[in-house]
């Protein structure tokens, strides 16, 4: 089957990835294996992350490609790839999944979309710093410790008090 994929060059793109295990925590408790694997796929196929939200089941992100580059199913790929092979083989895989030689830690599929705009982009990045609110892991954007609302704060985007209820 042949996924429908934007192949708009340079992006923005908005991306939802999650575990399989949808109670696992592997992204929050290997969160050092996640920075190693980005960190990793973009020396060899830069992008630049706009914005990102880890929490212990999924994560969100908007990337920056190269100006002439629409290639994100790579890094995606890359980047599980990359998180998967640090962790030891503990998770259940299924028959199809070890057919495939593939490991049980990800969804298959990813949840992506193109920004059309500057508008899109503002709202998405603000729903990538609210989402620990909205499921409920703190109460205020800035107490949760893996989003890059920290960046924001730094660069003086947005205060310290954004998206408090």
């Amino acid at each position: 089957m042949r996924y429908r994929r934007s192949r708009a060059t340079g992006g923005p793109f908005f991306f939802t990835v999650k575990l399989a295990d949808r109670q696992g925590r592997l992204l929050v408790t290997h969160i050092e294996a996640l920075r190693s694997a980005m960190r990793s796929t973009g020396q060899g196929h830069h992008f630049e992350i706009v914005a990102m939200l880890v929490l212990p089941d999924h994560l969100h992100a908007i990337w920056r490609l190269p100006e002439g580059d629409a290639d994100y199913p790579l890094r995606g790929s890359l980047i599980k790839a990359g998180f998967s092979s640090s962790l030891p083989k503990t998770e259940s895989i299924r028959d199809s999944r070890a057919r495939k030689r593939e490991r049980g830690i990800w969804q298959r599929r990813y949840w992506e979309h193109q920004i059309r705009d500057d508008d899109d982009l503002r709202r998405h990045v603000d729903y990538v710093h609210f989402n620990p609110v909205k499921h409920g892991y703190v109460e205020h954007a800035i107490d949760w410790p893996y989003s890059s609302i920290h960046r924001f704060v730094r660069e003086g985007a947005v205060s310290e008090t954004w998206g408090m209820r």
